[in-house]
């Protein structure tokens, strides 16, 4: 007999993303992007860290950054223990 999974009651866990900006975006953004790490990288362009908690969290996320008229680059799902902490 199989078990059938209920994906109401699975326990979802943060995800870590990583998503790469082609713009200098300060640190004073921090509250507007709700405590995401910003990072500022030596070719000017900004790493966002954050924790989702699930895809709408990401979207919502993406969505600010459309809305300053922000170049995406890129957005990666980064595993546990592949970065240090978030700030």
């Amino acid at each position: 007999m199989s078990e059938k999974h209920n994906p109401e009651n699975i326990v979802r866990q943060p995800i870590i993303y990583q998503i790469r900006l082609e713009e200098h975006l300060g640190r004073q953004w921090t509250n507007w992007f709700e405590g995401i790490a910003i990072s500022m990288e030596d070719n000017n362009h900004t790493l966002l860290t954050c924790q989702v908690v699930d895809q709408a969290a990401l979207h919502g996320l993406l969505k600010k950054v459309r809305d300053l008229g922000l170049t995406l680059i890129s957005v990666i799902r980064v595993e546990p223990g592949q970065i240090q902490s978030l700030e």
